[in-house]
């Protein structure tokens, strides 16, 4: 007869944690940068800047609130997704568990029986049989059951590996961003001058 194990549910809950906080984070970065722009944009107009730095920089906003709003659109898809993960692999294991206990308390009534019955030797060498039968197709069941938690599982890392392209992607972009930002502060600077 198998053995009986779990396997523990926290290091599979922490890495899809750990995605929704990064893209969370990434969010909350995307909110902070908004806001700067507009702060930014809010200086320049007292200080009459030309028409075209103004219009590039609205422009620039107007980019950064889509890709915001595209961000904020990813990550509620994603917290559904994984709260949906989540609540499949909570109902598997709660009936995984179900049926460990169905089985040990039937495994445990054959026993009793098996002992106090030992005049009925023939019968109860019978019923084992059909016990063990029961038996192995519930291992079987159970196996398909931890399958599906496996498939879950790989689910669930391939949508990290994802997460984790996106937010290269969107730094690599904000870095981009940064500099053409630097760029036009310096030449904004130079034209002051």
């Amino acid at each position: 007869m198998a053995a009986w194990s779990e396997e523990p549910e926290c290091g599979r809950l922490g890495t899809e944690a750990l995605a929704f906080r990064q893209l969370r984070d990434l969010v909350t970065t995307q909110e902070a940068l908004i806001e700067r722009l507009r702060l930014r944009i809010a200086i320049q107009e007292e200080n009459f800047i030309c028409k075209e730095d103004y219009e590039a920089i609205v422009k620039k906003l107007e980019k950064e609130e889509e890709e915001h709003s595209k961000t904020k659109i990813l990550l509620a898809k994603e917290a559904e997704k994984l709260q949906f993960a989540l609540g499949e692999i909570e109902v598997l294991s709660k009936q995984l568990e179900r049926e460990k206990q169905i089985f040990e308390k039937a495994l445990s009534n054959v026993k009793s029986k098996a002992l106090k019955e030992s005049t009925k030797k023939d019968k109860l060498i019978s019923k084992c049989n059909e016990i063990e039968s029961h038996i192995m197709k519930q291992e079987d069941l159970l196996n398909d059951k931890e399958n599906e938690i496996k498939e879950l599982q790989q689910f669930i890392t391939k949508q990290k590996q994802t997460l984790k392209t996106q937010v290269s992607d969107l730094k690599i972009q904000k870095q981009q961003e940064s500099y053409i930002a630097q760029v036009l502060e310096k030449k904004q600077k130079k034209g002051l001058k």
